[in-house]
């Protein structure tokens, strides 16, 4: 099934979903309607059953290069932009487990939308920058906290106060990606990687994603003890019981989601 909404092309095979940025001219950079779209179907997929993992990538040579700069004079104040529907606070709404194909620059928001993705692949010429600061301002969708979660403060704090690009080989030497790849190999393995992902349990795998943020986000006590609700939880559910039933009878289980 592919589906185009405006500037966002949606594909979904067996259990994967590719959503594709779909602004090439304009390196994919985000604009209220693309928010709206995004945000409509992450609830679809939210909603869906069939779909258990997904990939993010972008059309043509970027990722995403963040907002669209020539449309923030239409907004009246500060405030209002402020409070504007926010394309990251989208994406971490997304309840099954998600994969950044990075396939050229992230910048600003787009290294936001990223950095709001579970697992991240780039491409060998992708670059990772945090510009706002070159402009007067800052990020706003998570930037600060998710950089410094992901590559420590010393470099978070590079990155954002000299607002230059980081390249790929960097990126992965710091933890910021996991893998890169030649840019004809990215999209199809994080295909693959997400029909892996697919195979699991996908109560379970949800639970892990949750689990992962609140590991982030918990005192070390409240976390493992969150950790062991969730546990308890999965434990009781049928592909649990599957899960065992298959570990016995040697052969590869067949989860449901229930």
């Amino acid at each position: 099934m592919t589906e185009t909404h405006g500037e966002i092309r949606l594909d979904v095979r067996d259990q994967v979903a590719v959503l594709t940025l779909h602004r090439p001219t304009k390196l994919n950079a985000m604009t209220p309607g693309m928010t709206g779209q995004l945000t409509g179907y992450i609830a679809a997929l939210n909603d869906d059953p069939r779909v258990r993992a997904v990939v993010l990538t972008g059309a043509g040579r970027a990722f995403c290069a963040g907002s669209d700069i020539g449309g923030l004079a239409d907004y009246d104040s500060a405030v209002q932009f402020g409070s504007r529907p926010d394309y990251c606070d989208a994406m971490h709404t997304l309840a099954k487990p998600v994969i950044a194909a990075i396939n050229g620059p992230a910048l600003g928001g787009g290294l936001e939308l990223a950095l709001a993705c579970d697992i991240r692949l780039a491409a060998e010429a992708a670059t990772f920058t945090a510009p706002e600061i070159k402009l007067g301002w800052i990020g706003g969708g998570g930037m600060s906290a998710l950089l410094a979660h992901s590559i420590g403060a010393s470099n978070a704090a590079l990155m954002l106060l000299t607002g230059d690009p980081v390249d790929a080989a960097t990126a992965l030497r710091w933890g910021l990606v996991t893998e890169v790849r030649p840019a004809s190999e990215l999209t199809g393995r994080a295909v693959e990687l997400a029909a892996v992902i697919a195979s699991r349990a996908p109560i379970a795998a949800q639970a892990a994603k949750r689990n992962l943020r609140a590991a982030f986000e918990m005192p070390l006590g409240r976390a493992i003890d969150y950790e062991r609700q969730l546990q308890t939880i999965c434990f009781a559910t049928e592909d649990a019981a599957e899960g065992r039933a298959a570990f016995a009878e040697r052969r590869p289980p067949v989860f449901r989601g229930r």
